[in-house]
């Protein structure tokens, strides 16, 4: 069994309100406290790999979770390329570009930005990064007692123990990316057409989500098993999702 943790970069120096995919900036302190947040929230949860984008917001967040362990650098995680679109807010984008915002608001897998990538773009970057994982940990696992399918795959789980499932041969795989790339990498993994990433999910800054590969399944056949979880950013009280 494969278990792939996905979280996004914490708060980068660009902010939200502009389109910054490429713009390779460093987080904020409040970022670098997200990113800490995230580090308790999983403190003593066994990581087998840790796989970061190669871009700075994501590196950083990537060493902060890690707390001194190997951290992987992946250039297929980068963010999505808006070319002549990067750091601009969306009413400038509009006022040089309304016919093509409109297409891509339609059709964002289909539509390039002005010398950028389209949904499908990235979407092929992320169906060979899951490829080459989803192979690599299958051919690690051959064998083992966890390559057997569960009778109930998308039933509940009893908890299992972090010495159960290891000796069972669970490998859990933090992958830390981008907002728009990992909306597109869930649609690939989970059959979803891509033309929907920007409508169907939310991805906020070091959120926790979890998808669950069992031997034999495809690269677009995970199951998710937690989306988009940040309570370890509220206060009690508040309620734990963005």
């Amino acid at each position: 069994m494969l278990t792939l943790l996905l979280t996004r970069h914490g708060a980068a120096a660009q902010g939200d309100v502009m389109l910054g995919g490429q713009l390779d900036v460093p987080l904020m302190p409040q970022g670098r406290e997200e990113a800490a947040a995230l580090a308790r929230r999983l403190n003593g949860v066994r990581i087998d790999r840790i796989v970061s984008s190669p871009m700075l917001r994501a590196l950083e967040t990537a060493q902060i979770v890690a707390t001194g362990r190997p951290v992987e650098v992946d250039a297929r995680l980068r963010e999505l390329d808006y070319g002549r679109w990067e750091g601009l807010t969306y009413a400038e984008i509009d006022a040089h570009d309304p016919e093509l915002r409109t297409r891509w608001e339609h059709d964002p897998a289909a539509t390039h930005s002005p010398g950028g990538e389209s949904g499908d773009d990235v979407a092929a970057r992320a169906l060979n990064f899951l490829v080459d994982l989803t192979e690599a940990e299958e051919a690690g696992s051959a064998g083992a007692h966890s390559g057997r399918h569960s009778p109930d795959p998308g039933g509940s789980r009893a908890n299992v123990s972090e010495a159960q499932a290891e000796a069972e041969g669970e490998r859990r795989i933090l992958v830390v990316a981008h907002g728009t790339y990992n909306r597109i990498l869930l649609c690939v993994a989970l059959g979803i057409p891509v033309r929907d990433y920007r409508r169907r999910f939310i991805q906020d800054r070091t959120n926790l989500t979890v998808l669950r590969y069992e031997r034999g399944d495809t690269p677009d056949g995970a199951q998710l098993v937690l989306a988009n979880d940040v309570a370890h950013l509220r206060s009690p009280g508040e309620a734990p999702w963005g």
